[in-house]
């Protein structure tokens, strides 16, 4: 069985405390078993005080980290020095050197701070909260930050935006690891989505555009409505009756994405629910959605979800609800 241990830190947030064991704790192989461990440890193995108003008991000190297989450092608010200073205390610094060589490395939101003050994010590409990734790239020149993005896999070093992106990590951990039908069954077990498109760009605070004639949602929803038809980055332009130039620099500031992108997003969703809930070969759904054949809808899906379209039809295919009273 894998070890994943997760070390619980002064003021640490207690939803991401609690992603590891919920997320990884539910995976199960073919008989049934459980696919990992997981356990939390502090510092020195007594009470945790946390950033909300209590504090949790930990059975385990930092001994565990010598065990671990996966490592998994979630955010704290008790670490303003570490933020500020990009250096450890030195019993924290004492705890992460038992962490074994080629130990898997996981850090949930500003964690990332934690590895990269242990030297151990040093020419690697991360991430972090949108909020926090500018001063941790200052902090750490050496580091690659790509604050853009929910998650960072770089192979036995993983990082994530904050809260929810913690989540996706841990499912991508799981597909990775054992599949995506095992991390499918854990996303519908915790009735959270299997695979959210887009980045953590999408949820920055931006100054709203002033509303007038030249806004592009009333493009957006012509668009929607025309997702069969071959779309191109002029069309959209046309409809607005701007400029491409002028419709591109209003468009991302609306949306916090590229109008190709947005498209290809909506396509893929599109195709998503035809395969929910019709039975509409393939290549037509490929076709009423906009993806052209059904080989490209196969090549966008697997991205979006990392399956084919006819494994996802079979898992996904909605099922009739069930009334919850008895007669």
């Amino acid at each position: 069985m894998h070890n994943v241990v997760v070390l619980a830190l002064d003021g640490v947030v207690p939803f991401e405390l609690g992603i590891p064991a919920r997320i990884l704790g539910v995976a199960r192989g073919p008989a049934d078993e459980p696919l990992y461990r997981v356990i939390t440890c502090g510092v020195d193995g007594g009470p945790v005080r946390t950033a909300a108003d209590y504090s949790i008991v930990v059975d385990h000190d930092a001994g565990a980290l010598a065990w671990a297989d996966t490592v998994v450092i979630p955010p704290s608010h008790a670490l303003e020095d570490v933020y500020e200073s990009g250096v450890l205390r030195p019993e924290l610094a004492t705890a992460l050197a038992r962490i074994r060589p080629g130990t898997r490395l996981v850090a949930i939101c500003t964690g990332a701070y934690v590895l990269a003050a242990a030297g151990l994010l040093t020419g690697r590409p991360v991430t972090t909260h949108w909020r926090q990734a500018e001063r941790l790239q200052r902090l750490f020149p050496e580091v690659r930050v790509d604050p853009d993005v929910l998650f960072v896999d770089d192979g036995d070093v993983l990082t994530s935006a904050g809260v929810g992106a913690g989540v996706d990590l841990c499912l991508h951990i799981v597909r990775r690891d054992h599949g995506s039908d095992v991390a499918n069954d854990v996303a519908r077990m915790c009735v959270v989505p299997p695979w959210r498109e887009g980045g953590q760009a999408q949820y920055i605070r931006r100054p709203v555009p002033e509303v007038s004639r030249h806004g592009t949602a009333p493009t957006r929803a012509w668009a929607l409505e025309h997702l069969d038809e071959p779309l191109v980055l002029a069309d959209l332009a046309a409809h607005a009756r701007v400029s491409v130039r002028t419709f591109t620099r209003q468009f991302r500031a609306e949306v916090g994405q590229s109008p190709g992108r947005w498209l290809t997003v909506q396509r893929v969703e599109l195709a998503r629910r035809l395969l929910e809930t019709t039975d509409l070969p393939i290549d037509l759904v490929a076709l009423r959605a906009g993806l052209g054949t059904g080989a490209s809808l196969r090549q966008h899906l697997h991205v979006a979800v990392g399956v084919a379209p006819h494994t996802y039809r079979r898992t996904f295919r909605a099922q009739p609800a069930r009334s919850s009273g008895g007669r």
